[in-house]
């Protein structure tokens, strides 16, 4: 379907275009250019972390770190409001996903929960920071995780610049991950990258990220010598131009960020007013970079919710459940969970649902949006049908 609001457009500017194509034209070093390097310091700088480290995807540095810390044959409890990839590069790592439930601030992961489900075999916690917003139980399920010497990992996927207490998401686990997708804070396309002060976790996801390849001073497409393998890795390596296009885009976070919370702030003032719904809030000492923006409704009835996405579909305007219970899918079942395991979580699904947001969005396309819901809410009620 054509739609006359997608959900989400790529911010890009001729500066992107620029970076490039200076690499295409250079004719040389499109695998491996000194351009990943710059951006993986620079990237490091800016959240503030030690080390950075690139790859095709979020996804693939999510499961490059999990090897890395060695979660095989051990348990790591998980939000099951999120992203498959969260859990599923768990059990790509040789792990075991234990789901807990989401908090209704934040949809962070619900630390009450989170402490009933540690046992002595549970090596991780990965806290998920969504849609551009700080988890709220960040801080304490840090010390959660060091009291019981578990590993704690931070999937900002979708939260790159978002901060606690001015405080980058991302420095707060013992590692994180970023995903750089067409739809995120910024973007390469697919891209992703692990961030961490660890010496250890850094060596150990630099030669899983290639082949199990040991490097040399200069890299393996520009050497005359042999490398040797010392264990069985992956190619999950970010390219030149992606790592350029990643500077790029880096170099104009700071903007992007302040059009994404400006437009986030004109949607909450119109929006707010409609009793039905509930807009995304910043709680105290946190700064939102505002990835999606997600509506909740003030009814469970999941009917409610998907009348609206009905509605707003023959408006022209697309608009997507971000998330459904991954417990719930095909690839869990065989860990034993069902419907009713995480009431929580089940009943927030069924209330939210993302409208369509991009840096770039016009007044125009803005106030159409806000009319449109607004008149499902308080309009004809012959107009829905």
């Amino acid at each position: 379907m054509k739609w006359k609001l997608p959900l989400f457009k790529t911010y890009s500017d001729k500066e992107d275009i620029k970076a490039v194509t200076k690499i295409i034209k250079r004719g040389t070093s499109w695998a491996v250019g000194p351009e990943i390097a710059e951006f993986e310091e620079k990237l490091a700088k800016y959240v503030g972390t030690k080390y950075a480290l690139t790859f095709n995807s979020g996804t693939s540095a999510l499961h490059i770190l999990l090897l890395a810390h060695n979660i095989k044959d051990k348990e790591v409890i998980v939000p099951s409001f999120t992203f498959v990839a969260t859990a599923s590069a768990v059990v790509l790592a040789g792990g075991k996903p234990v789901f807990a439930e989401s908090e209704y601030t934040t949809f962070g992961l619900d630390i009450l929960d989170v402490k009933k489900k540690i046992t002595p075999k549970t090596k991780a916690i990965i806290q998920l920071h969504y849609g551009g917003f700080p988890a709220q139980d960040t801080i304490d399920l840090r010390e959660l995780a060091d009291k019981h010497n578990i590993i704690f990992i931070e999937d900002a996927a979708e939260s790159l610049g978002a901060t606690i207490n001015g405080k980058k998401v991302g420095s707060f686990g013992h590692s994180a991950i970023f995903s750089f997708c067409q739809n995120k804070v910024i973007s390469t396309g697919e891209g992703g990258a692990i961030v961490t002060n660890s010496d250890e976790i850094y060596e150990k996801a630099k030669l899983l990220r290639s082949h199990g390849r040991l490097e040399t001073a200069q890299d393996y497409f520009s050497s005359i010598g042999n490398n040797d393998y010392i264990e069985a890795g992956y190619n999950f390596r970010m390219s030149t131009m992606l790592a350029a296009l990643g500077l790029s885009q880096l170099n104009k976070i700071e903007k992007i960020i302040k059009k994404r919370r400006e437009l986030g702030a004109y949607l909450s003032k119109h929006l707010q007013k409609i009793g039905k719904i509930l807009i995304p809030r910043e709680i105290e000492g946190t700064m939102s970079v505002y990835q999606m923006y997600t509506l909740k409704l003030a009814s469970f009835k999941l009917t409610e919710r998907d009348d609206l996405q009905s509605y707003l579909a023959k408006k022209g305007i697309m608009s997507k459940v971000y998330f459904n219970p991954i417990h719930l899918l095909t690839l869990f079942k065989k860990y034993g969970y069902k419907p009713g395991d995480l009431p929580n979580t089940e009943a927030l699904s069924k209330i939210v649902l993302n409208i369509p947001f991009f840096p770039h969005m016009t007044k125009k396309e803005s106030d159409y949006i806000i009319g449109c819901i607004k008149q499902y809410f308080e309009g004809d009620s012959n107009e829905k049908s």
